[in-house]
């Protein structure tokens, strides 16, 4: 048994060889189609938000980037100039302040204990 394993390592070694020795395969040449991306728009939009989100973005001159959250009563806007806290008074939200150069989770953090 000892002897057959013996012979049959140099084959296994040529083998194993020979085919990291051969090509490997081709990238194909088309390109798999990008999967389509689904729409985040709402079905309905409030007026008062319509008008917010055109005067943010320059009347579509200007890409807009931000995130927002919530947590109890405060609500928090992230754009590249900080972070904006609103908090709820009953009918809607008033601006608490304005954390310069804040990222969303830190601003959350300092309201979100209260």
């Amino acid at each position: 048994m000892r002897y057959r394993l013996a012979l049959l390592l140099p084959v296994v070694g040529c083998l194993l060889g020979a085919a990291s020795a051969t090509k490997p395969a081709s990238k194909p040449t088309a390109k798999a189609p990008k999967p389509a991306s689904k729409p985040i728009a709402p079905d309905t939009i409030a007026h008062s938000n319509a008008l917010f989100l055109r005067t943010l973005s320059a009347d579509g001159t200007q890409i807009v980037h931000f995130r927002a959250a919530a947590i109890d009563k405060h609500f928090f806007f992230e754009e590249p100039a900080g972070v904006t806290v609103y908090e709820f008074d009953g009918a809607g939200y008033k601006k608490v302040e304005l954390l310069r150069g804040a990222t969303l989770a830190t601003a959350m953090k300092k309201y979100g204990t209260k």
